[in-house]
């Protein structure tokens, strides 16, 4: 008679360079849009768990802004202050780490993200994402290689969180880590986040894309009001900016601007609240936001 599989659940910190793909894997992983994803670097701001539930095992992911050696400079403002506490607070009291690198790719950013997991005494899986990106697969073994010489990793996982490859083989390795207990959250559960906050990022990830290089850092978004009326949301959300040069670039020529950023927010809300939302937006300026303590706390930026 064989026995019972052992459940398995725990905290795991995802931790890489920014814009490596960490929030694309643990969206992918928890099977639903948790932390905003750009192709903009430091898109993630807040720590935020993303909760990910097995037959055998559940995964509480902690997805946190990438770690920068600038950070700790006096020249840093109070947003990467926050951000890079942020991003060590992650280690404590979690059991193994994901270290999420580029396929092809280690740099003193990847290493600097390695000792700050080694100097924690955490596990290490090494999740090589983008591997679909590379077309000589060849050439990933003489890189892995290089990557693994003097340094410790509980397992090596070539993945793509895209396309959602390679994602079986790596939480099983990722539960063999973990202590045996019972599940931490309930099996429907997948953030420790509000909506009100979930609608605030998704607005947010909006600016990111859109916005480009005109202005992804000086804004942010509080949500005013949050109602809901049956299969309906009626979401109320103020954009942030520093500057009334950037309110105008943010709502663009006849608000134009504006409408597609509460636009497709809108569409990403209904998918994830599987609700009806009406959204509406406003800009407003508050001079020096991301370098003010109080502001950031005002901001809902707290640890």
């Amino acid at each position: 008679m064989s026995e019972t599989p052992s459940y398995r659940a725990g905290h795991v910190a995802v931790i890489g360079r920014p814009n490596v793909g960490k929030s694309t894997l643990i969206n992918a992983l928890v099977g639903a849009k948790v932390s905003i994803v750009s192709p903009r670097p430091q898109t993630t701001r807040h720590r935020l768990l993303g909760i990910a539930t097995f037959p055998d095992g559940q995964l509480v992911l902690v997805d946190t802004p990438g770690i920068h050696r600038d950070f700790g400079k006096a020249s840093a403002t109070a947003m990467h202050r926050f951000m890079n506490r942020a991003a060590r607070g992650a280690l404590e009291g979690v059991d193994a780490a994901l270290l999420v690198v580029q396929a092809g790719r280690w740099d003193d950013a990847d290493a600097l993200a390695y000792d700050t997991l080694a100097k924690a005494g955490l596990p290490v899986v090494l999740v090589v994402n983008q591997v679909d990106r590379v077309k000589d697969k060849a050439a990933l073994l003489p890189y892995l290689a290089e990557v693994a010489q003097g340094r410790e990793f509980a397992a090596v996982h070539p993945v793509s969180a895209l396309k959602r490859k390679g994602l079986e083989a790596l939480v099983k390795d990722v539960l063999a880590l973990l202590p045996e207990q019972e599940a931490l959250y309930p099996e429907d559960e997948i953030t420790d986040r509000s909506q009100r906050f979930l609608a605030a990022e998704l607005v947010r990830e909006q600016l990111m894309r859109q916005l480009g290089d005109e202005l992804p850092y000086a804004t942010t978004v509080e949500i005013e009001r949050f109602e809901q009326e049956g299969r309906l949301a009626r979401i109320g959300a103020v954009i942030w900016v520093e500057r009334d040069g950037q309110k105008a670039i943010v709502i663009g020529k006849g608000g134009e601007r504006l409408r597609e950023i509460g636009s497709k927010a809108r569409v990403q809300m209904e998918r994830l609240f599987g609700c009806k939302v009406f959204l509406e937006t406003w800009v407003r300026v508050r001079e020096g936001w991301s370098d003010d303590e109080a502001a950031l706390r005002a901001f809902g930026y707290t640890e």
